[in-house]
């Protein structure tokens, strides 16, 4: 790549010219000479081979060729700006990059706002999300490629900081078989039908949680997906409540009249990762998770309710 022929310090010259409105008042407000920020302008034309001001009277007026590349170096000059700020920031310890693993199941509306307020305070740390399913958060956790996990699995030797419930429900299309048979349904009701089960995307010990043991099943990629299916009139499920609220309103989807199990509420966990202590910026970021979390929790928890 061919090194730049033009410093920051000339494209902060040439705005000090154009903001101040001409040589001598960007020459006092740098602390420089005219003649120093004269020959810098000067310069800078001569190694960009492009005119970028003319003089109008006492005024220098940018040409057309100086208000394109004015503006561009002003994004710049920006970036460069916080790039020595982030590395400012780095030496007092805060982290360039939080990793966070989320369980598939638990609600995007909290994250995104868990997300959006950390924003402004991140000083320029980035937030690299992953999604995984069942003991896949796990996995990514163990393995040291995740700082913080939600998970709605206890996992042992961490001490994880408990969340919200998310509400399982079962169900099938309102044309479906099981709906027919207009009663309490039991579990072996079920066993004879087709069930589709989300594959857990862990590799060492994937788990088939609410699998009921039936040869009739068919095995998906994402929640999604399943909630498509079933939906669509292919077999049951149990689905997360927050993800379907338009599929139970519109009527393509209806809970199952299970004697038992119909709803299921597990609890989601909060871990961080034991390799390393927590930075500012990841410690800001959980107390934002948990903040968002009993707020939406308490905000939505009535309309969640509703079959």
């Amino acid at each position: 790549m061919k090194a730049p022929r033009v410093t920051l310090d000339q494209w902060r010259t040439l705005q000090a010219v154009v903001d101040h409105g001409g040589f001598a008042q960007a020459a006092q407000a740098l602390h420089r000479s005219q003649s120093s920020v004269s020959y810098t302008v000067g310069r800078m034309q001569e190694q960009l081979g492009v005119p970028l001001l003319r003089i109008d009277g006492r005024k220098a007026v940018l040409t057309d060729a100086g208000a394109v590349l004015l503006r561009r170096s002003r994004q710049l000059v920006k970036q460069a700006s916080q790039l020595e700020d982030l590395a400012q920031h780095m030496e007092q310890g805060w982290e360039a990059e939080v990793r966070l693993v989320v369980d598939a199941a638990y609600p995007n509306a909290r994250l995104v706002r868990a997300l959006s307020e950390f924003m402004p305070q991140s000083r320029g740390c980035r937030v690299r999300l992953r999604e995984e399913v069942l003991s896949g958060v796990e996995e990514v956790l163990l393995e040291g490629l995740a700082d913080l996990a939600i998970s709605g699995f206890s996992i042992p030797g961490y001490l994880g900081t408990e969340m919200s419930r998310v509400e399982f429900v079962a169900v099938a299309h309102p044309d479906h078989a099981l709906h027919g048979m207009n009663r309490p349904l039991t579990f072996q009701d079920l066993e004879n039908q087709l069930q589709v089960v989300i594959r857990d995307s862990g590799r060492q010990q994937p788990r088939d949680v609410g699998w009921l043991g039936s040869e009739q099943r068919w095995t998906v990629g994402s929640l999604a997906t399943a909630a498509s299916f079933v939906s669509s009139g292919l077999g049951f499920a149990w689905l997360p409540r927050h993800m379907i609220g338009r599929e139970l309103r519109e009527g393509s989807l209806k809970p199952l009249p299970l004697e038992q199990g119909g709803s299921r509420q597990p609890a989601f966990y909060l871990y961080s990762s034991k390799e390393k202590p927590l930075g500012p910026a990841t410690q800001i970021l959980v107390e934002l998770l948990r903040r968002f979390d009993i707020a939406c929790l308490e905000t939505h928890a009535p309309a969640e309710g509703k079959a």
